[in-house]
């Protein structure tokens, strides 16, 4: 199973005064359990054809000329467009940044498609280490009020849990 799945579901028609009419192709996106979905138009698809072109040898295209106004043929250019997004996916190891681009996904530098972003199995135990450093150590619960004895009390934690708990009193 690949991280990566793609589907285009539906489209649309779009008509306006400034140009003639064209149809949006709704794609949805599963990446690591997390689904979105972005709209491109048939001009999109060809320009990303023509940029993959210069890095990969992508599949066939559905063909650019066909009456935008017959829904049978509509279908078959959602189904087309569909089966090329899932060859790319299928047919490239490592999926090229401005395909990641295209279908708005945040892309991981050399990461191949059939590891899994999780899996202890395939990656390094540097790999699998946060890349992140903590920024604020608190040495007690900051949630809690400090101690009347504390002569140095921690005023902005107290600022917060009152701000949140006790919204109506007024400050000290």
């Amino acid at each position: 199973m690949h991280p990566v799945r793609v589907s285009i579901p539906s489209f649309r028609s779009e008509n306006n005064s400034i140009e003639k009419g064209y149809t949006v192709f709704k794609i949805e996106v599963l990446m690591n359990g997390r689904q979105h979905a972005v709209e491109k138009r048939y001009s999109e698809f060809h320009a990303l054809h023509k940029m993959l072109k210069k890095n990969i040898k992508p599949p066939e295209m559905p063909s650019k000329h066909v009456r935008n106004w017959v829904p049978k043929v509509l279908e078959q250019r959602r189904h087309g467009l569909e089966l090329y997004l899932q060859t790319i996916i299928m047919e490239n190891e490592v999926l090229p940044k401005i395909f990641l681009d295209f279908l708005n996904i945040r892309h991981f530098p050399s990461v191949p498609k059939t590891e899994s972003c999780g899996s202890f199995e395939t990656e390094s135990e540097e790999l699998s280490k946060l890349s992140h450093q903590p920024v604020m150590l608190f040495l007690r619960d900051p949630y809690l009020l400090p101690s009347t004895h504390d002569t140095f009390s921690n005023v902005v934690i107290e600022g917060v849990i009152h701000g949140v708990f006790y919204p109506d009193l007024q400050p000290r």
